[in-house]
């Protein structure tokens, strides 16, 4: 029987995405990159196929969309230069909008849940998602045993945040911030289980002279389901708050959050491309879109703008005889398209870092390697492996920590970890924790609150 070759598809993807299907060749890079491929039922370059033929039953019917952790590997490493995660984001998003059954039900279902509780709370409710998404699963217990440690760890908000989102109209002269303030979007998880992460971080720039401002009323940036179901969506979410960072004068904005930061630099990325959506969302919003904000991960931050010599100069008790693992994730590099990173392949940023801070930064295997990121409550089973496998390489590597820069990422690999087969446990540190114990002030890294209790190996190193 012959195949019937039919372009609506392909015609369809271009004109939602801009991404040309047919300049794929089959070259297999994205495939072979890929760190879900073992949980698809077809290829990232079968999709590609497929969507050429026009065989839209073959993809709709595809679990793989729906898997996709949205890492960006594969957009990163195609030769022709082709968003392939933006190309699964619009499979998903024409799926709902055709009515077709989601092929992975529960990833749909937080979608849902996620984008409903930031609707309504203006940012998202974690203890509640994890609640309601293991009921309606038929899960009811899943997650008891870890849940009851994170609140006796004080690791989790018991009643949710509720932002009241009024628009405010632009100043007519906005005011001139000081020279050390920086805007600081914390996101949710800072607010809730990465507590640690944002103590530490704000202890740590006030060491080194930087005060960080956060605004009022700031709202989610729509993280991973933003961008799965619903494109304008995702680019308006984290334009809300930067408009309240233009409003406060503040032109640099820094972000703990890896996949925070990323959803900014994508809808800045996103408007400086697409001026039809750029005057559409000035129109809908009343006021004048940021024209040139800098927008910079908080590791960026440290190593490019205050400087590692500055760094230094604050260590007062340098991390020596600690191996440190840096771990970066999928996000705050990739894809270089839209954040600029020169590494995005093998970073060095943290690394550096961790060598100014006294440390001794391992070379490994899989710094930026997917920890299944928001597939943690929907498929844990993936998020498990995936994160197991990090863990085991940086053992290899003689690592005695591993060091994060993302709350996602830190809740894979560390509030997971003890769920995970293989041990002995590594602890899994964010960076900044590091940083206030390598500046002598222990109590800003809240190390109680970690699950995998880093306190012993910090003891018996010296550090403590």
């Amino acid at each position: 029987m012959a195949t019937q070759i039919n372009s609506q598809l392909a015609e369809r993807i271009q004109q939602a995405t801009g991404e040309n299907v047919f300049l794929c060749y089959h070259c297999v890079k994205c495939t072979s990159g890929c760190p879900l491929l073992d949980y698809f039922d077809l290829a990232p370059n079968q999709i590609m196929r497929a969507a050429q033929l026009g065989q839209q039953e073959l993809i709709f019917a595809s679990k793989t969309p729906w898997l996709c952790a949205s890492c960006q590997t594969c957009t990163t490493r195609c030769p022709q230069g082709i968003d392939l995660a933006r190309v699964m984001d619009f499979i998903v998003s024409e799926a709902l909008q055709q009515g077709i059954a989601p092929k992975v039900p529960e990833v749909a279902l937080f979608n849902k849940v996620f984008l409903r509780d930031v609707d309504i709370l203006g940012r998202s409710y974690e203890l509640g998602l994890i609640a309601e998404l293991n009921l309606r699963t038929g899960q009811p217990l899943k997650d008891v045993p870890l849940g009851l440690e994170m609140v006796k760890r004080g690791g989790i908000n018991l009643l949710p945040e509720l932002v009241r989102r009024k628009r405010r109209p632009a100043p007519a002269s906005p005011p001139v911030p000081a020279e050390n303030q920086v805007g600081y979007f914390p996101g949710c998880s800072l607010h809730s289980t990465a507590k640690p992460f944002d103590h530490s971080a704000r202890g740590v720039l006030a060491q080194l002279g930087v005060e960080p401002v956060e605004p009022k009323g700031w709202v989610c940036c729509g993280s991973t389901p933003a961008h799965r179901v619903d494109h304008r969506r995702a680019v308006r979410m984290p334009l809300e708050s930067m408009l309240l960072f233009q409003q406060q004068g503040l032109q640099e904005i820094t972000l703990p959050c890896a996949a925070c930061y990323n959803r900014f630099r994508t809808a800045a990325h996103e408007l400086s491309q697409d001026p039809e959506l750029r005057e559409d969302l000035t129109a809908e919003l009343g006021q004048p879109l940021p024209a040139e904000l800098t927008i910079r991960s908080l590791l960026d931050l440290v190593v490019e703008r205050i400087g590692l010599q500055r760094v230094a100069g604050a260590t007062k008790k340098p991390l020596h005889g600690l191996r440190v693992a840096s771990y970066y994730g999928c996000l705050l590099t990739r894809p270089p398209a839209v954040t600029q990173a020169a590494d995005s392949e093998y970073p060095m940023a943290m690394d550096r870092l961790m060598e100014a801070l006294g440390a001794t930064p391992v070379d490994w295997d899989h710094k930026v390697s997917c920890c299944g990121a928001s597939l943690s409550l929907t498929k844990t089973e993936i998020v498990l492996d995936l994160s197991a496998k990090i863990l085991a390489n940086a053992r290899a590597r003689g690592a005695d920590l591993v060091a994060v820069a993302c709350p996602l990422c830190h809740s894979n690999l560390d509030m997971r970890q003890r769920q995970m087969p293989q041990g002995p446990y590594l602890p899994a540190l964010y960076f900044t924790q590091l940083m206030a114990l390598a500046f002598d002030q222990p109590e800003l890294a809240m190390l109680q609150h970690n699950m995998i209790d880093p306190r012993p190996l910090l003891a018996q190193k010296g550090l403590l």
